[in-house]
This record gives structure tokens, sequence and C-alpha cells, in this order.
């Protein structure tokens, strides 16, 4: 007899203007499991458990809690009923400290007015040491990796009484050290009782984590299926309904001149301190360069200084023999440059802004998309069907805000943008960051499309598997300095060893 579910979702429909969200879906969640949702982006899987989180409300439907239902109206009432969500994109206070941020609107006090400091800090000590997330209570959090932060955002959720964990694309940041770390911590929980909901893109990780998988497309719940003899290529097809090549297929590169330059580069990073040191690449036309790293190891402020975003303390940086050392990032672009940035949100779209109007933000100034100095919205309409359809952006028209598309299309808005400004250069920063199957294969394709017309792609990722697949060279930066040249023959584990410090010679012996 199967065990009674400690959570379900029966029926759940959810419409927004012009979309239908989540077409009666049903879902449940059994004590001490970790079930995986997955989907492409816009299959409706955030929007489900932005309504178990009380963010939504559902249209029809109801939610049962041990088998009674229950009104979730709200975030306070879902937390009051043991539901806790962690969210892809952390929502912590970076000035404040750890015990702040966990006991933030439900702090002990001292006579009933005062912040009780030293009880925050010894119940988030015994709460971290119980579950296994060792964080520094004291520490600020714009100060401690993004694994830890991670590790914060969990602590939150257990200290309000969490018995039920939503996940949303918790590897997305991580690196896969870090990852390996969050599947000890999520196992741990899982022991001890906790039940998980976890929503991923990445497939490997969902075998090794899930005991059962439910897939959304479109909405509709494709199946649920028990996580044991799956594979890979099943999932993938189940969330994308045909065969999806889960391998970059690329030719051999004939590489040209080289269109990117960067000459004995020193950087210095937002605390003052030198974050790229004397750091010399250069990237060829007709190839793909990647830089593999773990986080924070100078990687976002090297493509700042080449994007023109950063000042640059020493060294020379030249995009097809222009020297654009300390130009804005307007001349930047204009020598030829495009630019994927890591962020989407904080610097490759004005999430307020109408899809036509974020993928004007490079040629507004330009004909036919300003004629005497006005806009030529007409144009622009134009040109943003015309991307929406060549890149299959799904979840919006051309007037449509970028904030209301999903994470996978917002991308692919930014790709679009990209490569449609014709550069010489491109560096794609995290390019496939929390996208799913389809759109990394999609994504892909684009690059080496790219690279085979002739451009310079600088590929700057924390997937070794991505960097692996898709380059011709690889560097490995680490403290900000180029530690080795591998080809894409090499291992992870040669990467991974050079990633922390070792060299090529200390990994082969």
């Amino acid at each position: 007899m199967a065990e009674a579910p400690l959570l379900e979702l029966r029926g759940i429909t959810k419409r927004f203007p012009g979309v239908l969200a989540n077409d009666k879906v049903n879902f449940d969640l059994r004590s001490g499991e970790v079930h995986a949702l997955l989907g492409e982006n816009g299959a409706g899987k955030s929007t489900l458990m932005n309504i178990l989180y009380g963010l939504y409300t559902p249209d029809e439907g109801e939610i049962l809690l041990r088998g009674k239902p229950i009104e979730l109206g709200s975030t306070r009432a879902a937390i009051e009923h043991g539901i806790g969500m962690v969210h892809q994109h952390f929502m912590l206070i970076p000035v404040m400290s750890v015990a702040e941020n966990i006991v933030l609107a439900t702090e002990p006090r001292r006579r009933g007015v005062l912040l009780d400091y030293d009880a925050a800090r010894k119940r988030v000590r015994e709460l971290s040491d119980r579950y296994g997330l060792i964080v520094d209570p004291d520490a600020r959090v714009d100060h401690i990796t993004v694994g830890q932060q991670q590790r914060v955002e969990i602590l939150k959720a257990l200290f309000r009484g969490a018995e039920i964990l939503i996940l949303d694309e918790p590897t997305a940041v991580l690196t896969p050290q870090e990852a390996k770390e969050l599947f000890e911590i999520l196992r741990s929980l899982k022991a001890q009782g906790k039940s998980i909901i976890f929503i991923s893109h990445k497939l490997n990780e969902v075998l090794e984590i899930a005991d059962r998988v439910t897939t959304l497309r479109r909405g509709v719940v494709v199946d649920t299926i028990a996580a044991e003899g799956a594979t890979e290529e099943s999932l993938a097809r189940m969330m994308v309904g045909r065969e999806v090549l889960l391998r970059v297929d690329k030719k051999a590169t004939h590489p040209g001149d080289p269109l990117l330059q960067v000459e004995n580069l020193t950087v210095i990073d937002d605390r003052g301190l030198q974050a790229v040191s004397d750091l010399s690449l250069s990237v060829r036309g007709g190839e793909i360069l990647g830089i593999a790293g773990v986080d924070a190891n100078g990687q976002s402020e090297l493509i700042d200084a080449i994007a023109g975003l950063r000042p640059v303390k020493a060294g020379r940086i030249t995009v097809d023999g222009t020297d654009v050392t300390h130009s804005r990032a307007k001349d930047t672009l204009d020598a030829g440059l495009g630019h994927i940035p890591e962020d989407r949100h904080r610097r490759g779209l004005v999430l307020a802004f109408t899809l036509s109007e974020n993928l004007a933000l490079h040629a507004y100034r330009k004909p036919p998309m300003s004629l005497r100095g006005f806009l030529n919205l007409r144009a622009m309409l134009g040109r943003a069907r015309r991307l929406l359809k060549e890149f299959d952006v799904r979840g919006g028209q051309p007037t449509t805000p970028a904030a209301a598309l999903s994470g996978g299309n917002q991308q692919k808005v930014v790709l679009a943008r990209e490569i449609d400004g014709d550069p010489k250069v491109l560096i794609a920063a995290q390019p496939t960051r929390g996208l799913d199957v389809g759109a990394i294969e999609f994504v892909h394709r684009r690059l080496v499309e790219q690279r085979d017309a002739g451009r310079a792609i600088l590929l700057v990722s924390l997937e070794l598997e991505e960097i692996l697949s898709l380059s011709d060279r690889i560097l490995v930066i680490y403290e900000g300095r180029l530690v080795g040249e591998f080809p894409p023959t090499a291992t992870e584990e040669e990467l991974g060893f050079a990633m922390t410090g070792g060299t090529r010679e200390e990994a082969v012996a």
C-alpha cells in the first residue's frame, strides 16, 4: 500500500493574461523524500511553487497538508504550515550579518524591545550544527561565498520551522564542489525527516539526489516517475517532447587572427584588493576560449574590465586592433564587443522595460531604431518580432515587460540582442545559468555558429562540462592569475586540480 502523501496539490490551475501557466496540475510529496520538479523554462514550475509558498493564489484546485485542505494566501501562512522556500535569487540583506538575516522578523529580544544578539548567534550556531550547515553567524553576508549564502537561506527556512523545503534551482550559482556539499546537506536533512521539492535543469543532479521526478510541459504534468532507472536522455525527452542533443556537435576549428588581446592586465575589486594580476590572453577569430575557475577568483573583474565596466589599473585591452583599455562601455561595444553578462537581471536587462526596448538597448541611437533624434517605435517592434521568433523566446510579445518572462527566456532575449549586434568578439559569461536542457542546447548551438562565422568567443563558466564541451582551448584562473592552459580533451579532474592552485604535472603524478 502506497504511503499517504505529506502534501498534495490537486487540480491546480493558474492563469495570467494570455498565459495558462498551470493546467489542472496534480503533485504530491511524501515525508522524508526529495521530489524533483523538471520542465523547460516557462513550463510552470516556479508558478506552481509560488502558489505553494503563498505568493500566488490558484484560480482552481486545492492544497492538502497531511490530508487536510489548507489555505495559503500569503508567505506567512505557508511558513506557519511549515513550508519554506529558497529562491534562485537569494533574498538576503548584504550589509547585515548571517545571524541578523536568519532571525529577521523573528528576532529574540531583551526586555521585549532590544535585539538579543547573543541569543540569536547561539540559536544560529545550534541550528547550523544540527543540520551540518556550517556558517559564521557574525560574518557579513556580502563577505561570504555564494554557497555559504545558500546555506544561510536554508537556515532561515529551518529557523522558522520548515518541514517542507522548496529549492528553486539551488545549484545554478554553485561550483561543482559546492553542489556536492549541498547534496550532502540535503541527504542529512532527508535523513532527519525533512521533505524537499528540488527544482533543477541539471539532469545528472536530479538523478543523483531525487527519489521521484515530476515533469511539467507547458503547464501540464507529463508524468511522475521513480528516479531509479531513469536516464538523462529519458528525462530530457519528457521535458522537451523530442530527442535532445546533450553533447555539443561542432566541427574542427580554423582560427584566424587575434580579435581580443589582453596584455598584463591588473584590476582592482570593490574592496580595493587586486582581483586580476598581470593577466594576459588572446582570443582568435573562429575559436572559443574557455576560462575555468572556482567562483570569485577574478573572473567577474576580468569580464568587467574587458567590457568597460570597471577601471583598469595596469595593462592593455584591444578589440580587433582598437585600444579599449580605458574606454567606456558604450565605446567598447562600438569597437565590436558583445557581452552576455553573468547576471542577466543586474547587467543584461532592464526588467521594467518591454522586450522591444531591451532588444534595442545597444542600437537605439542609430538608424533605423532612431530617426532625427526620435525613437522609431515601429522599427523597434519589427526587430523585436523578428528576434523573438528567431530565438524562440516564449511567454511574451514585443510589448511584454522583461520581468514577466522566465529566466531561460530572459537569457534568450540577451543572447538575441548581443548576437544581432554582429560583434567581432563575444563574451559569454555563465551563458546557460539556470537554463533547461532545450535552452542549453539552443544557446550552445548559437555560440558554435558564432565561432564558425569567424567571431572570437570568450566563454567564462563555472560548469566544467560546458567548458570542456564548447571550448577549443581552456585557461584556468586561480586567485586572479592564469595557472594553466589545457586542450578540450583534458579531464574534469585535471581542471579541478588546477582550479584549486595545483599544477597539471602534480595532477598527472
